[in-house]
């Protein structure tokens, strides 16, 4: 059992970084491989925050090998700012972190399109503006600039300049003018030469950890109800989120997964455009978001916040074919007279427990609710399932039972220490 994957079983901001932290002090290697600086991993160590876009979270660790694998959108400027922060606060990140040569570029004009998209759409995503769907829509469609190119620079601006001609009419419908060229490649090539060292050819580097026995960890980012095929579609971002996503974002084959931990809030939250199914109205949900601090790492946007979605929960675990389940945030559900979760969707006066792929229809969804006792008690210094009170435990009961997947690790808090397995 020497890999693992985890992923986020919700709309993201399950507290995967927690999660991450918690398991990377056993591992060799930990991997990104998919999305970009739309990530926002925090984690509290003695009551230190970090906050990670682009760099594992295993970076923390001092003998932790990160990756940042191929199927990452890696924006230099966002990797260096971070990478600069991290070592101002004391970490180590000299050979110890590598880029795959293979892994897309955010360049200018992605970032600049996404914006100009976005301010001119009639129906927001609710995209970070960060270039990371541009990037991906590049790659597709095979104008992207891969880590490989910025260290050739001639290369380099063949195809910025055919990247930018393939742009142009965009630029001219949006009244925008597009960018200097040389401009791109001089400031890009230099990031080339900054990163020269880092990077590598991660498949062949990671698939030999693996077959030596070295523990390896991929760290997914935002979460399954985001993902470009089994999202709430179009409101969603433009990677492959799931489980699935790590074979083909850092070049391993199914047969290498061993474990799958799937991270879920006790309560559900949404950053961004797209159906909510269990959102709260007005004071209630005001009332949730300020006990859990629900506002995002990457953006400040305060999250909508709602209870547990066991229906998504239920779709969530069985595209990822979880193996265990890490339940978080369940002590801001302390103090709660009663707790409810989602137990099935109204649509149109018609009763289901599937999770349906056509957005209009999860707007209409009025949920279907279970109440559960709540209970008063501070949980953040319980260290063990069997410290926890009746009613906490029944509801991870319940929870574990519905999703049939065993819950082995339960978060009572946001330091690293209020963490305690069930197994």
């Amino acid at each position: 059992m020497n890999t693992t994957v985890v992923i986020g079983g919700q709309w993201g901001d399950e507290g995967k970084a927690k999660i991450i932290d918690y398991l990377s002090k056993d591992q060799d290697i930990v991997i990104r491989y998919q999305g970009g600086s739309n990530a926002g991993h925090t984690v509290i160590v003695n009551d230190k925050k970090y906050v990670f876009h682009l760099i594992p979270t295993g970076i923390i660790y001092p003998n932790t090998i990160c990756i940042i694998a191929n199927g990452v959108v890696l924006d230099p400027v966002a990797f260096f700012k971070e990478h600069d922060e991290l070592v101002e606060n004391g970490l180590s990140c000299e050979k110890r972190i590598f880029i795959s040569d293979r892994a897309h570029i955010v360049m200018p004009y992605h970032k600049e399109l996404d914006a100009l998209y976005e301010k001119a759409s009639n129906e927001k995503i609710g995209t970070t503006k960060r270039g990371i769907g541009y990037t991906y829509s590049d790659k597709v469609t095979r104008i992207g600039i891969r880590a490989c190119d910025l260290l050739d620079k001639n290369a380099l601006h063949r195809l910025v300049t055919d990247a930018i001609k393939r742009h142009l009419c965009e630029y001219q419908m949006l009244n925008s003018t597009p960018p200097n060229v040389d401009e791109i490649v001089e400031e890009y090539y230099n990031y080339g030469l900054k990163m020269k060292d880092m990077i590598i050819d991660t498949v062949t580097y990671i698939n030999n950890a693996i077959d030596e026995g070295k523990k390896v960890l991929f760290e997914g980012a935002q979460g399954a109800a985001l993902d470009i095929d089994f999202g709430t579609y179009p409101f969603v971002t433009s990677s492959s989120t799931t489980s699935s996503g790590a074979c083909v974002g850092a070049g391993v084959a199914p047969t290498k997964i061993k474990r799958i931990v799937g991270i879920f809030k006790a309560y559900t939250t949404r950053v961004g455009g797209g159906p909510f199914p269990s959102r709260l109205d007005g004071q209630e949900e005001e009332i949730l978001r300020q006990k859990g601090h629900e506002f995002g790492a990457t953006t400040g946007r305060p999250r909508g916040c709602g209870w547990f979605d066991l229906v998504q929960a239920k779709y969530a675990a069985t595209i990822n074919g979880a193996t265990d389940i890490a339940l978080t945030k369940i002590d801001v559900l302390s103090g709660y007279d009663t707790i409810n979760v989602c137990e099935a969707y109204s649509i149109d006066g018609q009763i289901t427990k599937e999770f349906v792929a056509i957005s209009d229809k999860l707007d209409r969804v009025k949920p279907v609710l279970k109440s559960f006792k709540g209970w008063n008690e501070d949980i953040t210094k319980c260290k063990s399932y069997e410290e926890l009170p009746k009613e906490a435990r029944d509801f991870i009961d319940y929870l574990e039972k519905e999703l049939k997947v065993k819950i082995t690790i339960v978060s009572v808090g946001a330091d690293r220490k209020e963490t305690f397995t069930t197994a």
